[in-house]
Protein backbone atom coordinates (compact mmCIF):
# COMPACT_ATOMS: atom_id res chain seq x y z
CA UNK A 1 0.00 0.00 0.00
CA UNK A 2 3.04 2.43 0.96
CA UNK A 3 4.90 1.32 -2.29
CA UNK A 4 1.33 2.37 -4.18
CA UNK A 5 1.02 5.38 -2.28
CA UNK A 6 4.53 6.66 -3.61
CA UNK A 7 4.24 5.80 -6.68
CA UNK A 8 0.45 7.69 -6.99
CA UNK A 9 2.40 10.60 -5.41
CA UNK A 10 5.12 10.63 -7.98
CA UNK A 11 2.55 10.52 -10.80
CA UNK A 12 1.01 13.43 -9.43
CA UNK A 13 3.66 15.46 -8.97
CA UNK A 14 4.67 14.52 -12.61
CA UNK A 15 1.14 15.54 -13.81
CA UNK A 16 1.50 18.75 -11.74
CA UNK A 17 4.61 19.84 -14.08
CA UNK A 18 3.98 18.71 -17.18
CA UNK A 19 0.52 20.07 -17.05
CA UNK A 20 0.05 23.58 -18.48
CA UNK A 21 -0.41 26.51 -16.09
CA UNK A 22 -3.64 28.15 -15.65
CA UNK A 23 -4.44 29.96 -19.48
CA UNK A 24 -4.46 34.02 -19.21
CA UNK A 25 -7.49 35.11 -20.25
CA UNK A 26 -6.81 36.92 -23.70
CA UNK A 27 -8.20 40.96 -24.47
CA UNK A 28 -8.13 41.28 -27.96
CA UNK A 29 -7.46 45.50 -28.47
CA UNK A 30 -7.81 46.36 -32.40
CA UNK A 31 -6.09 49.46 -33.32
CA UNK A 32 -5.07 51.61 -36.30
CA UNK A 33 -1.57 52.71 -34.49
CA UNK A 34 1.82 52.14 -37.32
CA UNK A 35 5.17 52.97 -36.68
CA UNK A 36 6.45 54.71 -33.57
CA UNK A 37 2.66 54.43 -32.25
CA UNK A 38 2.34 50.91 -32.83
CA UNK A 39 5.74 50.29 -30.83
CA UNK A 40 3.56 52.56 -28.26
CA UNK A 41 0.66 50.33 -27.66
CA UNK A 42 2.42 47.51 -27.59
CA UNK A 43 4.49 49.05 -24.94
CA UNK A 44 1.17 49.76 -23.00
CA UNK A 45 -0.36 46.49 -23.38
CA UNK A 46 3.52 44.63 -22.13
CA UNK A 47 3.41 46.60 -19.36
CA UNK A 48 -0.26 46.08 -18.18
CA UNK A 49 0.68 42.43 -18.81
CA UNK A 50 3.89 42.24 -16.79
CA UNK A 51 2.19 44.16 -14.22
CA UNK A 52 -0.83 41.08 -13.19
CA UNK A 53 -1.58 37.11 -14.10
CA UNK A 54 -4.86 37.40 -14.40
CA UNK A 55 -5.30 39.30 -18.19
CA UNK A 56 -3.47 39.66 -21.51
CA UNK A 57 -3.86 42.48 -23.40
CA UNK A 58 -3.34 41.42 -27.30
CA UNK A 59 -2.83 44.52 -29.77
CA UNK A 60 -3.99 44.07 -33.01
CA UNK A 61 -2.90 46.44 -35.71
CA UNK A 62 -5.96 46.50 -38.26
CA UNK A 63 -5.11 48.93 -40.77
CA UNK A 64 -6.45 52.68 -41.16
CA UNK A 65 -9.14 53.98 -38.66
CA UNK A 66 -11.83 53.29 -41.73
CA UNK A 67 -10.46 49.95 -42.53
CA UNK A 68 -9.90 48.67 -38.47
CA UNK A 69 -13.92 50.39 -38.01
CA UNK A 70 -15.24 48.37 -40.96
CA UNK A 71 -13.40 45.15 -40.05
CA UNK A 72 -14.97 45.79 -36.47
CA UNK A 73 -18.54 46.09 -37.22
CA UNK A 74 -18.46 42.47 -40.02
CA UNK A 75 -16.68 40.67 -37.33
CA UNK A 76 -19.65 41.74 -34.78
CA UNK A 77 -22.22 40.87 -36.83
CA UNK A 78 -20.01 37.42 -37.15
CA UNK A 79 -19.77 36.85 -33.35
CA UNK A 80 -15.69 37.21 -33.33
CA UNK A 81 -15.49 41.21 -32.41
CA UNK A 82 -12.43 42.18 -30.22
CA UNK A 83 -12.97 43.50 -26.71
CA UNK A 84 -11.61 46.82 -27.72
CA UNK A 85 -11.79 49.06 -30.65
CA UNK A 86 -10.03 52.29 -31.19
CA UNK A 87 -12.07 55.02 -33.22
CA UNK A 88 -11.28 58.07 -34.71
CA UNK A 89 -13.27 60.95 -33.64
CA UNK A 90 -15.13 61.37 -36.57
CA UNK A 91 -16.45 57.98 -36.43
CA UNK A 92 -17.95 58.90 -32.74
CA UNK A 93 -21.51 59.48 -33.85
CA UNK A 94 -21.73 56.10 -36.01
CA UNK A 95 -20.49 53.96 -32.96
CA UNK A 96 -23.24 55.91 -30.67
CA UNK A 97 -26.07 55.03 -33.26
CA UNK A 98 -24.71 51.40 -33.11
CA UNK A 99 -27.14 50.16 -31.13
CA UNK A 100 -26.40 46.61 -29.58
CA UNK A 101 -22.64 46.43 -30.73
CA UNK A 102 -20.79 48.59 -27.76
CA UNK A 103 -20.97 49.20 -24.15
CA UNK A 104 -21.07 52.12 -23.00
CA UNK A 105 -17.51 52.37 -20.74
CA UNK A 106 -19.01 54.37 -17.77
CA UNK A 107 -20.81 51.09 -17.81
CA UNK A 108 -18.10 48.82 -18.21
CA UNK A 109 -16.08 50.49 -15.06
CA UNK A 110 -19.47 49.87 -12.81
CA UNK A 111 -20.31 46.86 -13.71
CA UNK A 112 -16.64 45.45 -13.08
CA UNK A 113 -16.72 47.26 -9.31
CA UNK A 114 -13.44 49.52 -10.73
CA UNK A 115 -13.69 53.13 -9.79
CA UNK A 116 -13.90 55.67 -12.30
CA UNK A 117 -14.16 59.24 -12.51
CA UNK A 118 -15.31 61.00 -15.73
CA UNK A 119 -14.16 64.38 -14.11
CA UNK A 120 -10.75 63.23 -13.62
CA UNK A 121 -10.13 63.54 -17.65
CA UNK A 122 -9.48 66.37 -19.16
CA UNK A 123 -13.27 68.39 -19.76
CA UNK A 124 -12.36 69.05 -24.23
CA UNK A 125 -11.68 65.50 -24.38
CA UNK A 126 -13.90 63.58 -21.90
CA UNK A 127 -16.85 65.61 -23.12
CA UNK A 128 -16.31 64.75 -26.66
CA UNK A 129 -16.88 61.21 -25.76
CA UNK A 130 -20.28 61.16 -23.50
CA UNK A 131 -23.84 61.16 -24.63
CA UNK A 132 -26.15 64.10 -23.97
CA UNK A 133 -27.43 62.24 -20.73
CA UNK A 134 -24.28 62.63 -19.04
CA UNK A 135 -22.39 59.23 -19.65
CA UNK A 136 -19.46 58.44 -20.67
CA UNK A 137 -19.46 56.00 -23.74
CA UNK A 138 -16.11 55.74 -24.62
CA UNK A 139 -12.33 55.81 -23.10
CA UNK A 140 -10.16 58.87 -23.99
CA UNK A 141 -7.04 57.40 -25.43
CA UNK A 142 -4.65 58.75 -28.00
CA UNK A 143 -6.34 62.43 -28.64
CA UNK A 144 -4.75 65.02 -30.49
CA UNK A 145 -5.39 68.31 -31.90
CA UNK A 146 -3.53 70.40 -35.31
CA UNK A 147 -0.40 72.53 -34.66
CA UNK A 148 2.13 73.89 -36.92
CA UNK A 149 5.35 71.83 -36.67
CA UNK A 150 8.17 73.55 -38.34
CA UNK A 151 12.18 73.08 -39.48
CA UNK A 152 14.31 75.66 -37.48
CA UNK A 153 17.35 74.28 -39.77
CA UNK A 154 15.26 75.47 -43.03
CA UNK A 155 14.10 78.52 -41.27
CA UNK A 156 18.08 79.01 -40.81
CA UNK A 157 18.80 78.46 -44.29
CA UNK A 158 16.00 80.96 -45.08
CA UNK A 159 17.21 83.61 -43.05
CA UNK A 160 14.19 83.47 -40.82
CA UNK A 161 14.14 83.52 -36.79
CA UNK A 162 14.28 79.24 -35.99
CA UNK A 163 12.33 81.12 -32.57
CA UNK A 164 9.46 83.05 -34.02
CA UNK A 165 7.08 81.01 -36.15
CA UNK A 166 4.39 82.55 -38.02
CA UNK A 167 1.35 82.90 -35.94
CA UNK A 168 -1.02 84.43 -38.60
CA UNK A 169 -2.07 83.25 -41.84
CA UNK A 170 -0.82 86.39 -43.59
CA UNK A 171 2.91 85.47 -41.29
CA UNK A 172 2.54 82.01 -42.64
CA UNK A 173 2.28 83.59 -47.10
CA UNK A 174 5.68 85.41 -46.33
CA UNK A 175 7.57 82.77 -44.94
CA UNK A 176 6.59 80.77 -46.60
CA UNK A 177 7.72 82.75 -49.97
CA UNK A 178 11.24 83.30 -48.04
CA UNK A 179 11.69 79.49 -47.76
CA UNK A 180 10.54 79.22 -51.71
CA UNK A 181 13.12 81.99 -52.39
CA UNK A 182 15.96 80.09 -50.29
CA UNK A 183 15.85 77.18 -52.51
CA UNK A 184 12.85 74.73 -50.88
CA UNK A 185 10.50 73.18 -53.24
CA UNK A 186 8.43 72.54 -50.19
CA UNK A 187 7.24 75.41 -48.03
CA UNK A 188 4.27 74.68 -46.40
CA UNK A 189 2.24 71.44 -46.85
CA UNK A 190 -0.66 70.27 -44.55
CA UNK A 191 -2.56 67.01 -43.23
CA UNK A 192 -5.79 65.85 -42.65
CA UNK A 193 -7.18 68.98 -45.09
CA UNK A 194 -10.35 69.05 -43.43
CA UNK A 195 -9.84 68.71 -39.99
CA UNK A 196 -6.89 71.47 -39.60
CA UNK A 197 -8.20 73.76 -42.78
CA UNK A 198 -12.16 73.53 -41.75
CA UNK A 199 -13.13 71.91 -38.43
CA UNK A 200 -10.16 73.22 -36.43
CA UNK A 201 -10.15 76.25 -38.70
CA UNK A 202 -13.56 76.56 -37.96
CA UNK A 203 -13.41 76.51 -33.81
CA UNK A 204 -10.30 78.43 -33.43
CA UNK A 205 -11.85 81.16 -35.19
CA UNK A 206 -14.98 80.61 -33.45
CA UNK A 207 -17.42 79.98 -36.18
CA UNK A 208 -19.60 77.53 -37.28
CA UNK A 209 -18.79 74.09 -39.07
CA UNK A 210 -21.98 72.74 -38.68
CA UNK A 211 -25.35 74.02 -37.39
CA UNK A 212 -26.69 72.94 -33.90
CA UNK A 213 -23.52 73.24 -31.88
CA UNK A 214 -21.72 71.51 -34.79
CA UNK A 215 -24.20 68.23 -34.43
CA UNK A 216 -23.70 68.15 -30.50
CA UNK A 217 -27.64 69.55 -30.57
CA UNK A 218 -29.24 67.01 -32.23
CA UNK A 219 -29.64 64.77 -35.63
CA UNK A 220 -30.68 68.00 -37.93
CA UNK A 221 -27.70 69.44 -37.93
CA UNK A 222 -26.33 70.98 -41.25
CA UNK A 223 -22.80 72.23 -42.71
CA UNK A 224 -22.25 75.42 -42.72
CA UNK A 225 -18.31 75.52 -43.87
CA UNK A 226 -19.41 77.86 -46.91
CA UNK A 227 -19.20 80.97 -45.11
CA UNK A 228 -17.27 84.07 -46.58
CA UNK A 229 -14.56 83.44 -44.32
CA UNK A 230 -14.27 79.43 -45.44
CA UNK A 231 -14.32 80.35 -48.63
CA UNK A 232 -11.62 83.34 -48.37
CA UNK A 233 -9.35 81.19 -46.25
CA UNK A 234 -9.23 78.13 -48.99
CA UNK A 235 -8.76 80.86 -51.47
CA UNK A 236 -6.07 82.02 -49.81
CA UNK A 237 -4.28 78.10 -49.91
CA UNK A 238 -5.52 77.88 -53.51
CA UNK A 239 -3.28 80.41 -54.31
CA UNK A 240 -0.65 79.26 -52.21
CA UNK A 241 -0.53 76.31 -54.09
CA UNK A 242 -0.69 77.84 -57.41
CA UNK A 243 2.79 79.92 -56.64
CA UNK A 244 4.09 76.87 -54.97
CA UNK A 245 4.13 78.03 -51.55
CA UNK A 246 1.84 75.12 -50.31
CA UNK A 247 2.57 71.77 -51.62
CA UNK A 248 -0.34 69.32 -51.68
CA UNK A 249 0.87 66.14 -50.84
CA UNK A 250 -2.74 64.21 -50.41
CA UNK A 251 -4.80 62.95 -48.31
CA UNK A 252 -5.02 61.83 -44.62
CA UNK A 253 -1.38 62.87 -42.88
CA UNK A 254 0.22 62.13 -46.29
CA UNK A 255 2.12 64.80 -45.53
CA UNK A 256 3.59 63.82 -42.27
CA UNK A 257 6.40 61.98 -43.27
CA UNK A 258 7.26 64.77 -45.90
CA UNK A 259 8.03 66.81 -42.97
CA UNK A 260 10.14 64.17 -41.09
CA UNK A 261 12.35 63.69 -44.13
CA UNK A 262 12.84 67.63 -44.47
CA UNK A 263 11.34 67.62 -47.79
CA UNK A 264 8.68 70.39 -46.37
CA UNK A 265 9.85 73.11 -44.16
CA UNK A 266 5.86 73.46 -42.35
CA UNK A 267 3.20 71.39 -42.26
CA UNK A 268 -0.05 71.75 -39.85
CA UNK A 269 -1.21 68.22 -39.02
CA UNK A 270 -1.42 66.27 -35.62
CA UNK A 271 0.48 67.05 -32.37
CA UNK A 272 1.16 63.16 -32.11
CA UNK A 273 3.61 63.99 -34.98
CA UNK A 274 5.55 64.78 -32.44
CA UNK A 275 6.91 61.09 -31.47
CA UNK A 276 7.85 60.65 -34.43
CA UNK A 277 9.46 64.01 -35.42
CA UNK A 278 11.90 63.51 -32.04
CA UNK A 279 12.48 59.76 -33.13
CA UNK A 280 13.19 59.57 -36.70
CA UNK A 281 13.93 63.94 -38.10
CA UNK A 282 17.51 64.69 -38.63
CA UNK A 283 17.06 68.64 -37.92
CA UNK A 284 15.88 70.67 -35.14
CA UNK A 285 12.25 70.75 -35.19
CA UNK A 286 10.16 73.32 -33.39
CA UNK A 287 5.72 73.58 -32.88
CA UNK A 288 3.77 76.18 -33.00
CA UNK A 289 -0.18 77.15 -32.73
CA UNK A 290 -2.45 76.78 -35.60
CA UNK A 291 -1.88 80.02 -37.32
CA UNK A 292 -4.90 82.26 -37.63
CA UNK A 293 -6.43 85.75 -39.16
CA UNK A 294 -5.96 88.45 -36.47
CA UNK A 295 -8.74 90.48 -37.89
CA UNK A 296 -11.75 88.00 -37.16
CA UNK A 297 -13.34 89.27 -33.69
CA UNK A 298 -12.99 86.29 -30.96
CA UNK A 299 -9.84 84.62 -32.87
CA UNK A 300 -8.16 82.65 -31.59
CA UNK A 301 -10.76 80.52 -29.29
CA UNK A 302 -9.56 77.11 -29.47
CA UNK A 303 -8.93 74.00 -31.56
CA UNK A 304 -11.20 70.82 -31.67
CA UNK A 305 -10.24 66.90 -30.53
CA UNK A 306 -8.65 64.77 -32.92
CA UNK A 307 -7.55 61.45 -32.53
CA UNK A 308 -9.37 58.08 -31.20
CA UNK A 309 -10.87 56.41 -27.82
CA UNK A 310 -11.39 53.05 -27.25
CA UNK A 311 -14.40 51.59 -27.44
CA UNK A 312 -15.98 48.66 -26.04
CA UNK A 313 -17.96 45.53 -28.25
CA UNK A 314 -20.55 43.53 -26.47
CA UNK A 315 -20.76 39.97 -26.37
CA UNK A 316 -18.44 39.09 -24.22
CA UNK A 317 -18.37 37.35 -20.34
CA UNK A 318 -18.53 39.57 -17.29
CA UNK A 319 -15.30 38.48 -16.46
CA UNK A 320 -13.40 39.84 -19.87
CA UNK A 321 -15.16 42.96 -19.23
CA UNK A 322 -13.61 43.07 -15.53
CA UNK A 323 -9.98 42.83 -17.47
CA UNK A 324 -11.10 45.65 -20.12
CA UNK A 325 -11.58 47.49 -17.29
CA UNK A 326 -9.02 46.68 -15.18
CA UNK A 327 -6.90 47.74 -18.16
CA UNK A 328 -8.58 51.05 -19.03
CA UNK A 329 -7.50 52.10 -14.91
CA UNK A 330 -4.01 51.46 -15.65
CA UNK A 331 -3.91 53.76 -18.73
CA UNK A 332 -5.70 56.56 -16.40
CA UNK A 333 -2.95 55.96 -14.14
CA UNK A 334 -0.96 59.46 -13.84
CA UNK A 335 2.31 57.78 -14.37
CA UNK A 336 0.73 55.95 -17.22
CA UNK A 337 -0.88 58.63 -19.05
CA UNK A 338 1.88 60.71 -18.19
CA UNK A 339 4.58 59.16 -20.11
CA UNK A 340 1.92 58.40 -23.09
CA UNK A 341 1.73 62.20 -23.45
CA UNK A 342 5.66 62.81 -23.20
CA UNK A 343 6.15 59.40 -25.61
CA UNK A 344 3.35 60.87 -28.08
CA UNK A 345 2.48 64.20 -28.54
CA UNK A 346 -0.79 62.88 -27.86
CA UNK A 347 -2.90 65.12 -24.89
CA UNK A 348 -2.37 64.00 -21.48
CA UNK A 349 -5.97 62.49 -20.60
CA UNK A 350 -6.18 63.18 -17.33
CA UNK A 351 -5.57 66.40 -15.25
CA UNK A 352 -3.34 64.85 -12.95
CA UNK A 353 -0.62 63.39 -15.72
CA UNK A 354 -1.12 66.91 -17.06
CA UNK A 355 -0.04 68.59 -13.75
CA UNK A 356 2.24 65.11 -13.29
CA UNK A 357 4.40 66.38 -16.61
CA UNK A 358 4.16 69.98 -15.79
CA UNK A 359 5.77 69.38 -12.08
CA UNK A 360 8.28 67.27 -13.55
CA UNK A 361 9.61 70.29 -15.69
CA UNK A 362 9.19 68.62 -19.07
CA UNK A 363 7.38 71.78 -20.47
CA UNK A 364 10.04 73.79 -19.54
CA UNK A 365 12.88 71.46 -20.95
CA UNK A 366 10.91 70.85 -24.00
CA UNK A 367 9.41 73.79 -25.32
CA UNK A 368 6.14 73.44 -27.86
CA UNK A 369 5.18 70.33 -26.04
CA UNK A 370 2.53 71.92 -24.78
CA UNK A 371 1.15 73.72 -27.35
CA UNK A 372 -1.61 71.03 -27.92
CA UNK A 373 -2.68 71.13 -24.57
CA UNK A 374 -3.21 75.00 -24.50
CA UNK A 375 -4.57 74.99 -27.37
CA UNK A 376 -7.37 72.56 -25.85
CA UNK A 377 -7.88 74.21 -22.10
CA UNK A 378 -9.10 77.34 -23.31
CA UNK A 379 -12.74 77.81 -22.44
CA UNK A 380 -15.16 76.75 -25.17
CA UNK A 381 -17.95 78.09 -27.16
CA UNK A 382 -21.33 76.11 -28.19
CA UNK A 383 -18.95 76.93 -32.03
CA UNK A 384 -15.66 75.49 -30.97
CA UNK A 385 -16.25 72.32 -28.38
CA UNK A 386 -15.99 69.84 -31.50
CA UNK A 387 -17.68 68.52 -34.26
CA UNK A 388 -20.04 65.34 -33.82
CA UNK A 389 -21.94 64.52 -37.11
CA UNK A 390 -23.19 61.18 -38.29
CA UNK A 391 -21.17 59.78 -41.93
CA UNK A 392 -18.43 62.25 -40.91
CA UNK A 393 -16.03 59.77 -42.54
CA UNK A 394 -17.99 60.14 -45.75
CA UNK A 395 -17.79 63.24 -45.73
CA UNK A 396 -14.74 63.97 -44.91
CA UNK A 397 -14.16 62.48 -48.17
CA UNK A 398 -16.13 65.10 -50.23
CA UNK A 399 -14.07 67.97 -48.58
CA UNK A 400 -11.06 66.08 -49.67
CA UNK A 401 -12.43 65.28 -53.67
CA UNK A 402 -13.25 68.78 -53.24
CA UNK A 403 -10.46 70.09 -51.84
CA UNK A 404 -8.46 68.64 -54.87
CA UNK A 405 -10.30 70.19 -57.51
CA UNK A 406 -9.87 73.32 -55.93
CA UNK A 407 -6.26 73.32 -55.64
CA UNK A 408 -6.08 71.88 -59.03
CA UNK A 409 -7.62 74.94 -60.53
CA UNK A 410 -11.02 73.04 -61.62
CA UNK A 411 -13.20 75.61 -59.27
CA UNK A 412 -13.30 78.01 -57.39
CA UNK A 413 -13.08 77.76 -53.27
CA UNK A 414 -16.87 78.93 -53.34
CA UNK A 415 -17.59 76.45 -55.50
CA UNK A 416 -15.90 73.94 -54.31
CA UNK A 417 -17.28 74.67 -50.54
CA UNK A 418 -20.94 75.01 -51.95
CA UNK A 419 -20.73 71.82 -53.34
CA UNK A 420 -18.82 70.28 -50.43
CA UNK A 421 -21.72 71.43 -48.06
CA UNK A 422 -24.55 70.32 -50.38
CA UNK A 423 -22.88 66.76 -51.03
CA UNK A 424 -22.30 66.58 -46.96
CA UNK A 425 -25.95 67.57 -46.21
CA UNK A 426 -27.53 64.85 -48.14
CA UNK A 427 -25.53 62.73 -45.97
CA UNK A 428 -26.37 64.09 -42.76
CA UNK A 429 -30.40 64.08 -43.82
CA UNK A 430 -29.86 59.95 -44.46
CA UNK A 431 -28.16 59.73 -41.19
CA UNK A 432 -30.67 61.71 -39.62
CA UNK A 433 -33.25 59.47 -40.71
CA UNK A 434 -31.82 56.54 -40.13
CA UNK A 435 -31.16 57.03 -36.49
CA UNK A 436 -33.87 59.32 -35.52
CA UNK A 437 -34.15 58.25 -31.50
CA UNK A 438 -30.84 57.50 -30.70
CA UNK A 439 -28.44 57.91 -27.98
CA UNK A 440 -27.35 60.37 -30.27
CA UNK A 441 -30.63 62.35 -29.82
CA UNK A 442 -30.63 62.52 -26.21
CA UNK A 443 -33.81 60.07 -26.21
CA UNK A 444 -33.79 56.86 -24.64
Amino acid sequence: MLKMTRVAIAAAIACALTAPAQAQMEIQWWHSMGGALGEWVNDLAADFNKKQTAYKVVPVFKGGYDVSMTAAIAAFRAGNAPHILQVFEVGTATMMASKGAIIPVAEVMKTAGVSFDPSAYVPAVAGYYTAPNGQMLSFPFNSSTPVLHYNKDAFKAAGLDPEAPPKTWPEVVLTAAKLKASGHECPFATSWVSWTQLESFSAWHNVEFATKGNGFGGLDSRLAFNSPLHVRHIENLANMSNQKLLVYKGRGNAADSTFVSGTCAMVTGSSAMRGNIVKNAKFAAGTSTLPYYPDVAGAPQNTVIGGASLWVMSGKKPEEYKGVAQFFAHLSTPQAAAESHKRTGYLPITKASFELTDKEGYYKANPGADVSVTQMIRKTTDKSRGIRLGNFVQIRTIVDEEIELIFGGKKSAKEGLDSAVKRGNELLQRFEQANKGSVMSGKK
